[in-house]
């Protein structure tokens, strides 16, 4: 006993494989488009098993999709088949099972799946008697059968009306009633063939009792009249030939739970590693260099040969195959995996690790210092940070400031949708607020969708299935009819893909994170009339690229590659149009912690890693390069911008369209009209903003005014530079003279910002371009003027000394 609960302990999952059907020739459907392989749309349609948890049924925890239509399921996996156990059970303990086995299948058919695969090789127990159905979601996941060349099931498990291929949910009540039988009586029909067990099952439809017609062939009359008659009752309710009269299973527990002695098997969690989710388990056992396939190859489920000798003799016109060695349809066999190799990797972990309280201090580890990806690939690092997460996902929305302080450092693969959710504020009763918006009745709108939705992210195999083609437009359906003032703008697709592709089984929580990410991120956007929101957006990204970047948008401004060539999509999409999906997630890691005004710095990184090739082109080159972007490195990309964010002041990213409270203080305000910031190219400071660089000492004010006027009152630490005597062809600093020149350079040193004063807006613009021509960084001007930050905080000025010679 001791070395079966040891086993069990370290074989916690297992897998299976088989090949899904292939699509004769080059066949395309309906819509002209190749057609979706099977192996894809079982992809999509598996992803709803890994959601299912119950106490009778094996998690499933990984459905991987590999070469030539090969699909590998991975999941839980305990003590050892029924198939497997050679001693004879008592009536309590078949009693026992029954209970579990049906509890299992009445769960599934509430949920709307029917098992129609189920036998004794499926269902597995352990020493203590617990049982749980492995392999349950075959049936579902391959559509009925549709999606696999080969029939699902064992033939003696096999109802009447399954053979005759008119199965549904009661066909599982008979193979029920098979297992019952079986176990009171023995195996049935072992000794022959699929075909003869068919027919013998087909003879039955001319039995009044086809359990007792199956007891006398099997010379088991006496035995089966020995059970107790409630066992014998069940049974034969479960096999009756017509469907319709059987039992469901809410009724055969109610009689089966009667008349089981046993108490219901309430095992301990165990603590340490083997107490945290299984999930969790899987996951750090592949980041501790676990390996599905080797093993499956190791246990001859996988078998290489060269390609040579699969090879067809022939190909028809049709595009099918004779002769060539063909891969084995579906081995019934499963894969064990041990645990041995994530105990060793986390075997210095203190017991106390695995329970992390909030207020206490934690390790500091060197890895966080690492790139992310790198991170993301790290066994005890995830380790923690998982347990961490799971911690403080148990408290939302109470713990929601320390999600969003830990989703700052990074946010674990495996929990990013439930931490995205968080960011966004999703809570409450998501699931009734979906079910009640109408997603099937047509609209104007969903022609146009049904043809963007097959180029949307189709390398994705979660995505490009029908199953992600249906969410994907039930989704945006919902949204536009939940936001009648907006219209469907080609991009909304892409903007959707990832809140699907982390919330794929959790089809409102992707909806309520669209419906919180669209007014935070993108407000107005989607208007019918949305020029005036595109072209705010679009000026205040080319003024930061201005004010960090002057070299590189001079250059652009002088070759007329504006942001309306380029940078539309990126806005209008955040960069889910242009990046695949595995860079978009670490990309909105950071735009959902930083706010609304990441991407527009983040559109900067990217010139950021193009600016040598920019520099070097001209406006046709600059078009080329655009229209297939090379290679970006997204977390250089993030972290760049995160900095360059944290360090401008808030002001100079201002934009008017955004959903945040509109701002009445006269010291915040730098709001002008629309044609004016389109005009400018440096952008404008608040004049507290402006307060705080000067009591940080991280500005230098470039006071363009008069002599005379400077000289009766002047912004402390200023210098004067008259605008009147600046030669604006002349783009060198030394052109304004030896001591402003000098001072500039330095601040140019320092990174300090360039604060442009004027008493007037126009040569304010006129003396910031330039600087930008002078290739001087963080210029910006002083919304105002001189006379507005006089007004408002007169403490700053004073009278400048005079100088030597001075009159």
């Amino acid at each position: 006993m001791m070395n079966n609960m040891d086993e069990e302990e370290d074989y916690k999952f297992a897998s299976c494989t088989y090949f899904a059907r292939n699509h004769p020739g080059e066949t395309c459907g309906s819509n002209g488009l190749p057609l979706t392989p099977s192996s894809v749309t079982i992809l999509g349609r598996a992803q709803r098993l890994l959601t299912i948890e119950h106490r009778n049924l094996c998690t499933y925890l990984d459905i991987i999709r590999g070469k030539h239509e090969r699909i590998i399921v991975v999941a839980e996996v305990i003590g050892k088949s029924l198939a497997e156990h050679t001693s004879k059970f008592s009536i309590q303990e078949i009693i026992n099972i029954g209970v579990q086995i049906a509890n299992a299948l009445c769960y599934l058919h509430q949920q709307g799946i029917t098992h129609r695969a189920l036998s004794d090789d499926n269902i597995l127990i352990d020493s203590c008697g617990r049982v749980k159905l492995y392999n349950y979601g075959m049936y579902y996941m391959t559509d009925g059968g549709k999606e696999v060349p080969f029939p699902l099931g064992l033939p003696r498990y096999l109802s009447p009306e399954t053979i005759l291929n008119g199965a549904g949910p009661s066909a599982d009540i008979w193979s029920f009633g098979i297992i019952l039988l079986e176990l009171c009586i023995g195996k049935l029909w072992s000794t022959l063939k699929p075909g003869p067990i068919l027919r013998r099952i087909l003879t039955l439809v001319h039995a009044n009792n086809p359990a007792e017609r199956i007891a006398r062939e099997h010379d088991c009359y006496d035995s089966y009249k020995a059970l107790p008659e409630n066992i014998r009752e069940v049974i034969e309710k479960c096999l009756t030939i017509y469907p319709s009269e059987r039992s469901t299973f809410s009724e055969i527990l109610e009689v089966l739970k009667k008349i089981n002695n046993q108490k219901p098997i309430d095992l301990k969690i165990p603590r340490g590693l083997l107490g945290c989710k299984l999930q969790y388990l899987y996951h750090w056992w592949q980041l501790a260099g676990g390996d599905i396939i080797s093993e499956l190859k190791r246990n001859g489920l996988i078998k290489n040969s060269p390609p040579i000798l699969s090879m067809p003799v022939a190909i028809l016109l049709d595009g099918c195959t004779i002769g060539g060695k063909k891969n084995a349809l579906f081995d019934r066999r499963i894969a064990k995996y041990s645990l041995q190799i994530l105990k060793n990797r986390l075997a210095h972990i203190s017991p106390h690790d695995f329970y992390p309280l909030m207020h206490e201090k934690r390790k500091e580890c060197d890895t966080v210092s690492l790139p992310k990806i790198i991170r993301e690939r790290d066994t005890e690092y995830q380790f923690y940070r998982l347990l961490w997460f799971q911690r403080l996902l148990h408290g939302y929305p109470y713990t929601s400031q320390y999600i969003r302080a830990q989703a700052e450092v990074d946010i674990p693969p495996l929990v990013r949708g439930d931490v995205w959710a968080a960011l966004l504020g999703v809570f409450g009763d998501i699931e009734d607020q979906y079910e009640r918006i109408d997603k099937e009745t047509p609209t104007p709108t969903d022609r146009q969708i049904d043809v963007d939705i097959p180029r949307c992210h189709q390398y994705c195999w979660l995505l490009c299935g029908r199953a992600g083609h249906r969410t994907l437009k039930r989704l945006l359906k919902a949204w536009l009819l939940t936001n009648p003032q907006y219209v469907y703008w080609q991009g909304l697709d892409s903007l959707t893909a990832p809140f699907l592709y982390l919330n794929f089984c959790n089809e409102a929580r992707a909806f309520a994170c669209l419906s919180a990410f669209v007014p935070k991120f993108l407000h107005k956007f989607f208007l019918k009339d949305n020029s005036a929101v595109i072209k705010e957006y679009l000026a205040k990204f080319w003024q930061i690229t201005t004010f960090h970047e002057p070299e590189l948008a001079a250059h652009l401004h002088d070759i007329n590659f504006v942001p309306e060539l380029f940078a539309i999509p990126w806005f209008l999409t955040m960069f889910s149009h242009v990046f695949p999906l595995h860079k978009i997630v670490h990309l909105w890691d950071a735009l959902l912690v930083e706010g609304p005004q990441l991407p527009l710095f983040m559109g900067l990184g990217i010139l950021r890693q193009l600016r040598d090739t920019l520099l070097d082109s001209g406006f046709n080159e600059c078009i080329l390069l655009f229209s297939d972007l090379p290679e970006i490195d997204i977390g250089e990309c993030v972290k760049a911008s995160i900095e360059m964010s944290r360090n401008t002041p808030r002001s100079i990213s201002y934009r008017r369209f955004t959903n945040e409270p509109e701002i009445k203080d006269p010291m915040d305000v730098v709001e002008v009209p629309m044609e004016v910031l389109l005009a400018e190219i440096c952008p404008r400071i608040s004049l507290t903003d402006f307060f705080s660089l000067t009591c940080q000492e991280k500005c230098c004010v470039v006071d363009i005014r008069s002599n005379l006027l400077y000289e009766k009152s002047c912004i402390e630490g200023s210098i004067n530079v008259p605008y009147s005597g600046v030669h604006l062809g002349q783009h060198e600093l030394r052109a304004l003279g030896l001591h402003p020149s000098k001072v500039l350079t330095n601040v140019i040193a320092q990174k300090k910002t360039v604060i442009v004063a004027s008493a007037e807006d126009e040569t304010a613009q006129l003396f910031s371009e330039y600087l930008v021509k002078c290739k001087v960084p963080r210029v910006c001007i002083l919304h105002g003027g001189v006379s507005a930050l006089q007004s408002h905080v007169p403490s700053l000025f004073t009278v400048p000394p005079k100088r030597n010679g001075h009159k």
